[in-house]
């Protein structure tokens, strides 16, 4: 049986995000589903897998039913493939944020970042400059280890060892370049979109005229416009560890992450 996989979050307000807590572990232990759920009062943040008829059960009940108030409808999913079940068990928690940036000021929830399809970035990357002729800095918002599995091409690497040290690692090298840096376009990246979204906002807040967020991330270009400008694969969090462009397994294990394979 082929097994569906899918990434999704919401920056949505949640004022009680425990309430949602055993209701969804419940529901996805009833369809056979296992990943990772977690919630927090800025949204939800979700990678699941099962069966087809499982994942579309599961997310018509998510973002239909009357006891989410309709909280999770629009939700950002990626959908891509395997042949085994990734994850080991379901876990859902709760947690202070869907992703741990420690910058209160970044609201996601209340207010989205300014972002751009994988098409266009498509365009902009094959003609070397945006529609207004400014040149683009694509800035990578990954791990180092996620970065060394794949990354765009000329992206910049922050090398950080975890999203938290983002603020820091990204205003230094903003500091360096400032003069420069405010006549481009920069575009974040990640691997689905969330951790982006909150690094573009952080960019706004510290005056950049110009960054676009990738909506959907890494998967999304994958899956809309496959791997042009693109090398090596895309790290994911579970036991397939890295996808190709074409959204398949590359066949790699976590030793081989380990030992820098």
């Amino acid at each position: 049986m082929e097994i569906v996989n899918i990434a999704a979050y919401k920056f949505v307000g949640i004022p009680e995000p425990a309430q949602y807590q055993t209701v969804i572990k419940e529901r996805c232990l009833a369809l056979h589903l296992k990943g990772t759920v977690v919630l927090a009062e800025e949204g939800i943040n979700l990678f699941l897998a099962g069966s087809r008829e499982s994942i579309d059960t599961f997310l018509t009940y998510l973002q239909s039913d009357a006891f989410f108030s309709g909280r999770f409808t629009a939700l950002d999913i990626k959908e891509s493939f395997s042949s085994n079940q990734p994850f080991k068990k379901m876990v859902v928690r709760i947690a202070k944020e869907i992703i741990t940036m420690r910058h209160p000021m970044i609201r996601p929830e209340t207010f989205r970042a300014p972002h751009i399809d994988a098409a266009t970035l498509r365009k902009w990357l094959d003609q070397g400059r945006d529609n207004e002729g400014r040149e683009l800095i694509l800035l990578d918002t990954r791990n180092s280890f996620e970065v060394e599995m794949g990354t765009f091409e000329n992206a910049i690497d922050l090398h950080i060892e975890k999203f938290s040290d983002f603020p820091d690692a990204v205003s230094a090298t903003m500091e360096k370049s400032k003069t420069a840096l405010r006549e481009k376009t920069i575009v974040s990246f990640c691997t689905g979109g969330i951790r982006c979204e909150k690094a573009a906002l952080y960019l706004h807040e510290k005056g950049h005229p110009k960054v676009l967020q990738l909506d959907g991330g890494i998967l999304r270009y994958f899956e809309d416009v496959g791997g042009a400008h693109w090398q090596g694969e895309c790290f994911v969090f579970d036991e397939r560890v890295s996808l190709d462009p074409g959204l398949k397994a590359s066949g790699k294990t976590l030793a081989d992450r380990k030992d820098g394979k």
